[in-house]
C-alpha cells in the first residue's frame, strides 16, 4: 500500500471498529474502546508523519498526548480543571489514577480539529478558537457516552445540561480551557508545518465529519441519549459543518 493511503486505511479500520461498538456490551465493549482509540491515536500521527513532516508528528504528541497526560493527572488529584472525578479502572492501566488510553484520545481528536480550523479560518488566534471550541464540543457526546458505561463519574455532577445528568457543567468549560491551551502549543510548536491546509489534509477531515454524523446518529438511534445527541448535533455541528460550505482544498 503506498504511503499515501495509509491514513485512509487506518481511517477505514476506525471506521468499522466504532460500528461494531452498539454491537457489543460489557467488557467487549471496553475492550473495544480501547482498540478504537489506538486505531484513532494511529491515525493522527501517521497522518500528521506523512502529510506534515517529522515536527507536526512531534509538536501533536508532546501537546496532545503529553499535554493531556499532565491535565488528566492534575484533575483526578485536584478536581482542577474537570470538577473532582475519578476512572473506574475498565480501560486498562492506569499511572498517577488516569488510564493510558486517555491522553491517547486528546492525540486522536485533537489533529483533525487542527486541520479543520485551518481550512476555516486565516489567523492563528482564531485557528485556535475554532480548534479549542470544535474539540472541546465533541467532549458533549464522549463523556455522558463514557458515563453511561460506567469508565469514569464524578462525585458531584451538578449542575448539568437538561437531559444529560452525570456530566457537570464545569467539566465542559474545563475542556474548553485545556483545549485553548493545547492548540496554541501545537501551532506554536508545529509552526511552519502547520501553516494552512492542504489536500493531504483529506482523510483527517473525512475523520472530523464522520465523527460528528456518527456520533449524532450513535447516541440518537443506539445509545439511548437522546439528549446528548441533541446537545452535541447543535453544538459541535457549529464547528464542524461549515467545512462543507469552504471550497475544494488545494492539493
Amino acid at each position: 500500500m503506498p504511503a499515501r493511503w495509509l491514513p485512509w486505511g487506518l481511517l477505514a479500520a476506525l471506521v468499522l471498529t466504532q460500528i461494531c461498538y452498539p454491537l457489543t456490551e460489557g467488557d467487549a465493549r471496553a475492550r473495544l474502546t480501547v482498540v478504537t482509540v489506538l486505531l484513532g491515536v494511529a491515525f493522527s500521527l501517521v497522518h500528521a508523519l506523512l502529510a506534515r513532516g517529522p515536527r507536526a508528528a512531534v509538536a501533536l504528541v508532546l501537546s496532545a498526548m503529553a499535554g493531556g497526560f499532565v491535565v488528566e493527572a492534575i484533575g483526578v488529584a485536584t478536581g482542577f480543571p474537570f470538577g473532582s472525578y475519578e476512572y473506574s479502572g475498565r480501560l486498562g492501566p492506569r499511572l498517577l489514577g488516569v488510564p493510558l488510553i486517555i491522553p491517547l484520545a486528546w492525540t486522536w481528536m485533537a489533529w483533525p480539529a487542527w486541520l479543520a480550523a485551518l481550512r476555516l479560518a486565516r489567523r492563528r488566534a482564531a485557528r485556535v478558537a475554532i480548534a479549542a471550541a470544535g474539540l472541546a464540543a465533541w467532549d458533549l457526546f464522549l463523556d455522558p457516552q463514557m458515563v453511561a458505561e460506567d469508565y469514569w463519574r464524578w462525585r458531584d455532577p451538578s449542575p448539568a445540561l437538561p437531559g444529560v445528568p452525570g456530566v457537570p457543567l464545569g467539566n465542559y468549560l474545563g475542556w474548553l480551557g485545556f483545549a485553548v491551551l493545547l492548540m496554541a502549543a501545537l501551532a506554536a510548536t508545529a509552526g511552519r508545518a502547520t501553516a494552512g491546509p492542504l489536500g493531504s489534509d483529506a482523510p483527517a477531515l473525512a475523520l472530523w465529519l464522520w465523527t460528528y454524523a456518527s456520533s449524532v446518529l450513535a447516541h440518537a438511534v443506539f445509545l439511548s441519549l437522546p439528549a446528548s445527541a441533541a446537545w452535541g448535533a447543535v453544538i459541535m455541528g457549529a464547528a464542524v459543518l461549515p467545512l462543507l460550505l469552504r471550497p475544494r482544498l488545494p492539493a
